[in-house]
């Protein structure tokens, strides 16, 4: 990642892939794992044995963090009440040191590697202890859910103005669709008749609540987009949206052709396929994304250093301007593409705030490209 990342080009871009990164390259981390694990299981319910060792992993982790941080809290007043100051490098390798060692403990306390996924045992201990708590949570997401669906009208453009509004409904997604993996049983003989149909019913309501709230999250992210440009952060999160809408189709596709005896397997399909479809997708936005928003580092090369500092400060789209010209100019493939009028400028969607300003003698050495529309005759020069 470091040595790809400045193909992304601008400054804001770069950010943004190293930063989406931290979660993808940890994500991909877990698949290799998942691999190498089921290398030899490769059935639906292999792997969804591996998704449930893989949230009690998570939720031992969070157990270790919590001792962790008390044991650091702990420690740092001890040292303090002796007046001795560890030096920053020391407390660095404590915390990576610690922080690496949190998921190969938790994966050892949790997982038997002499077992196949889907015969670790699941009916003892903290298997048993996460699929209780799942299974109570379900109700209450419901809930929360036809709540938080009723009051959408009253509030309908919070996510559409507000990029914090839209982070929580992606996380809250996220968190829905673990909570409908933890909730659904390993084995089917482990629940009763009684219990399978509220479960299966409480799964199939919650996906379908949680179905809106996707596509109301897609269309706020799409509608953001369209105002404005479409950005590494955006692209990743609409993909995101698309899978994980994807997934709950599937699950209520394929829930409502299984029959009462066969539902968990029909979950567990659903499940892999979106387990497999989150790798894909970890993969593309690793790979792709330097050079869907990369630049020609050559071209950049021949411009003049004031334009070049914008390019590699700015996204795109960029519009330059000088002071004493009225034109304006739009950036793209080295060249400066004259927009005729203001009419032009407003009906592509250019917003004021992205036109940038440098002297004019600058802005006349770049190259001029083909005008804005292309039959506007003749560009003018700054």
């Amino acid at each position: 990642m470091l040595l790809t990342y400045p193909q992304a080009g601008s400054r804001p871009f770069q950010e943004q892939y190293l930063t989406l990164m931290i979660m993808h390259l940890a994500l991909l981390a877990w698949a290799g794992v998942g691999v190498l694990l089921i290398a030899s299981h490769w059935d639906p319910g292999n792997r969804f044995a591996f998704l449930i060792k893989s949230l009690e992993v998570a939720i031992m982790g969070g157990l270790f963090v919590i001792a962790g941080g008390l044991f650091t809290v702990i420690t740092n007043g001890l040292y303090g009440a002796l007046d001795i100051q560890l030096s920053e490098l020391v407390q660095r390798l404590l915390l990576a040191g610690g922080g690496g060692l949190i998921p190969v403990v938790a994966t050892a306390v949790i997982y038997d590697p002499r077992l196949p996924p889907a015969e670790q045992p699941f009916e003892q201990g903290l298997s048993k202890l996460v699929a209780l708590l799942m299974r109570i949570l379900l109700p209450l997401a419901l809930v929360l859910l036809v709540v938080y669906i009723g009051f959408i009208p009253f509030n309908f453009r919070a996510p559409l103005d507000n990029r914090g509004v839209l982070i929580t409904y992606n996380g809250m997604l996220f968190a829905v669709v673990a909570l409908l993996v933890g909730a659904t049983p390993v084995r089917q003989a482990d629940v009763s008749p009684r219990l399978g149909r509220w479960l299966r019913r409480g799964i199939m309501a919650v996906a379908a609540l949680a179905l809106i709230v996707s596509l109301y999250a897609l269309g706020a992210i799409v509608y953001r987009t369209a105002l404005d440009r479409m950005t590494p952060n955006r692209l990743t999160f609409i993909g995101w949206n698309v899978i994980n809408i994807g997934l709950l189709c599937l699950v209520l596709v394929v829930q409502a052709r299984t029959g009462a005896g066969a539902w968990v397997q029909g979950l567990f399909r659903a499940f892999s396929a979106g387990t497999v479809a989150y790798t894909v997708w970890t993969l593309a936005m690793i790979l792709a994304i330097p050079w869907l928003f990369g630049i020609n580092q050559g071209q950049v090369e021949q411009l003049p250093p004031s334009v070049q500092r914008i390019i590699y400060q700015e996204p795109g789209p960029i519009l330059l301007k000088c002071d004493d010209s009225p034109h304006i100019y739009l950036l793209q493939r080295g060249e400066k593409r004259w927009i005729e009028d203001i009419a032009t400028f407003n009906e592509r969607g250019y917003v004021w705030r992205d036109v940038q300003k440098l002297p004019c003698d600058h802005l006349r050495a770049v190259p001029d490209g083909v005008p804005i529309p292309r039959d506007a005759g003749p560009p003018p020069q700054p």
